[in-house]
């Protein structure tokens, strides 16, 4: 039987054969497959009454007229390299679906569909552009980078400002794979988004001194990589000890990097999320201190290098309940958690009350083509979209 949820998949499934890259799915910023995906739900979205645009930025746009304030619901259409078909891409097609299903009732909320251009950052290393342009902080180191993909895809740049949401959208909700084993976990098909998790990242160079591995005595060594060892330990442990905080130090440098060399430089990343600005920091900065205290101790000199301090995003505390009611209206659990990822929602919360529902993410993956998402799963975000869409008109 093609349920609602079995076409949605479908749907994704059929886009995620849109590539640049024969056999395996990649659609970065305004690509040539990006025409396609944009025919593709263009049609559907005009059969049942939208009215479509693409805007400056390449972000696709359907309107539904209806009563009142407009509702925006949309997530992203570009993908990473060799993606699954899903991330990103679920939430524009289910919030199509859900105006198919409000064009059939008189009384509803005027809906805007969208589908951003790009929110991985793949194609020119910065992230975003789709949503940025559309909330209006596209800054022009951006645009300019962005310009020639921008006209090669037959659009103007100049035209950027144009891009900018309507004055009469009340308030965005954004579908969107959990990207993790919560969910899973828990048996739980949907999850209500608290807040999108801040980010605090630093590069940390341990700098001891490199000598002959056959001559230098244990005791008379300055080993950069054994300080760097000790202190990814303490990352572990911090994180794990405080509840909602992950770190991670995800990539390393040595130096010389030869089997039969001390290592004389260690150079390590670190990566600390929490949904509490307080907490991420506090353990952002215990982090630190603790690098610090096991260089010393070692004889190992030590820099740290800020790259990034991102505040939590929350997401819209009465949006979050109306999407609560409606999720307990449509006969599933309520659960409340933070994205440790980030989502087009962060970007658009600022400007415009925003509200996120997660979908379970079996195996937890990702990012690959092992991707998947439940038809009843699907079916169950889609019934709390009815519920949410009465529950605002």
């Amino acid at each position: 039987m093609n349920t609602r949820g079995q076409r949605v998949i479908d749907c994704c499934r059929t886009l995620a054969t849109l590539t640049e890259e024969p056999g395996r799915t990649t659609r970065t910023f305004l690509s040539p497959p990006m025409l396609e995906v944009h025919r593709q739900l263009g049609n559907w979205m005009r059969s049942f009454g939208m009215r479509i645009t693409i805007d400056a930025a390449g972000n696709l746009r359907g309107v539904l007229a209806g009563d009142g304030p407009r509702l925006l619901i949309g997530s992203h259409l570009d993908t990473v390299p060799n993606a699954g078909a899903f991330d990103g891409i679920l939430g524009v097609v289910i919030g199509i679906a859900l105006a198919e299903i409000a064009s059939h009732h008189g009384s509803r909320p005027a809906i805007e569909a969208i589908g951003f251009s790009e929110e991985e950052g793949v194609r020119l290393g910065a992230p975003f552009i789709g949503s940025r342009a559309f909330v209006g902080t596209l800054d022009a180191a951006t645009l300019a980078l962005a310009g020639p993909a921008i006209r090669q895809f037959g659009l103007n740049p100049e035209n950027i400002p144009h891009a900018h949401f309507s004055p009469d959208t009340a308030a965005y909700l954004e579908f969107h794979i959990e990207q993790g084993p919560v969910l899973e976990s828990l048996q739980l098909p949907l999850g209500i988004v608290d807040a999108i998790a801040g980010q605090s990242r630093a590069e940390i160079a341990f700098e001891g001194q490199a000598n002959h591995a056959g001559t230098t005595p244990m005791s008379h060594r300055r080993d950069a990589l054994a300080a760097a060892a000790q202190w990814i330990g303490l990352v572990e442990q911090v994180a794990a000890a405080h509840d909602g905080l992950v770190a991670t130090a995800g990539r390393m440098q040595i130096e010389p990097n030869a089997a039969n060399v001390v290592p004389g430089r260690v150079t390590v990343s670190l990566d600390v999320r929490h949904g509490c600005d307080e907490n991420r920091q506090a353990a952002f900065r215990q982090l630190l201190t603790g690098a610090t205290h096991i260089a010393h101790r070692r004889g190992i000199n030590i820099h740290v290098e800020p790259r990034l301090d991102q505040p939590a995003v929350p997401m819209d505390a009465g949006l979050r309940e109306r999407l609560a009611a409606a999720v307990e209206s449509a006969g599933y659990p309520v659960h409340h958690m933070t994205s440790g990822a980030g989502h087009d929602a962060m970007i658009v919360a600022p400007h415009i009350p925003s509200a996120m529902l997660f979908l379970r993410s079996p195996g937890g993956i990702s990012h690959a083509p092992e991707e998947d998402v439940l038809v009843e799963d699907v079916e169950a975000a889609i019934t709390a979209g009815e519920r949410f869409l009465c529950l605002t008109s």
